[in-house]
């Protein structure tokens, strides 16, 4: 098995319990932005002492940050931030399985998006695999209780939040990729914190610039959270090293691919943890995407 494999089903155990985390805040005290917010504050002035930490340990020159690396970094930045608020929103909306599964249609998006930004190529059973990833994101598309099945029953408010997490997703992730190739680095590990802690950063200002303009108090809001918020930067901090370091190994599509196992821990969560119900077409969906999940691994 390949590392970036193993790496990846860590990314999104993490990613999972920040999500669980996330979606609590959002629920009580904090907005979408306070706890997308949440995630970068508590996360960044760890992961910058470490990957210092970890250079010098390792003895190794600190590389150039060029224009791509800034150019690719902030623009993965921004679509982070703007996924991981409409993911949030997704969740006040449908339970906690179904929001992580819409959010999963990234893996399709960052097919064009990695071709377009990187070059990056996807064979035709790939394609196959995703496409079949497909029938499962419209299976979960209606809303509960829906008899008929059309596009105007289908394109509801749950649907273009999942679809815009999930595109905002897939570009941030290629655009990760992009940055941390910039490097001139030989060890993944150092590409992977390097990016991390840049990006990190600049979120951290952005979103607190951003709150202070638009949502004042909800910064004091997050720093009044710090209980659980804090745990949400960690698993933040752990989850964003793995899916950089996956992206620095291997194409972003095939990683997210792989990542859609996130969707079998949120059923998990939704059930044992929030007691919330799975209708029997949900149960469906997200087996078609866990199917197309292995059919891809099989095919890479």
């Amino acid at each position: 098995m390949t590392l970036w494999i193993p790496i990846t089903v860590a990314a999104a155990l993490f990613q999972t319990l920040r999500f669980m985390l996330q979606r609590q805040l959002a629920l009580g005290t904090l907005s979408a932005a306070g706890a997308t917010l949440a995630r970068f504050l508590y996360s960044s002035p760890l992961v910058a002492v470490l990957i210092v930490i970890y250079m010098g340990a390792t003895a190794q020159a600190w590389p150039e940050f060029g224009p791509r690396f800034w150019l690719f970094g902030a623009l993965g930045g921004v679509a982070q931030i703007l996924a991981t608020v409409a993911t949030v929103r997704l969740f006040q909306a449908r339970n906690f399985a179904v929001g992580i599964t819409f959010k999963k249609t990234e893996v399709m998006q960052a097919v064009l998006v990695g071709w377009v930004l990187l070059g990056d190529a996807v064979s035709w059973a790939g394609f196959a695999a995703i496409g079949l990833g497909l029938v499962g994101v419209l299976l979960l598309s209606a809303p509960p209780g829906m008899v008929r099945w059309g596009w105007r029953e289908l394109a509801n408010r749950s649907t273009g939040l999942g679809l815009t997490a999930g595109l905002f997703f897939a570009v941030s992730g290629v655009c990760y990729r992009g940055a941390s190739l910039s490097l001139d680095l030989a060890d993944p590990f150092a590409r992977a914190g390097l990016t991390l802690a840049a990006v990190t950063a600049m979120q951290t200002v952005a979103m607190m610039a951003w709150l202070r303009w638009r949502e004042p108090g909800q910064v004091a809001a997050v720093w009044s959270a710090r209980r659980v918020a804090v745990w949400v930067g960690l698993m933040s901090m752990a989850g964003s090293f793995c899916w950089f370091t996956a992206f620095t190994l291997q194409n972003a599509a095939y990683v997210n691919a792989v990542g859609q196992v996130e969707l079998v821990m949120s059923a998990l969560a939704s059930v044992l943890i929030f007691r919330e119900a799975i209708s029997a077409r949900e149960w469906m969906g997200m087996a078609v995407l866990l199917a197309s999940i292995l059919l891809l691994v099989a095919v890479i």
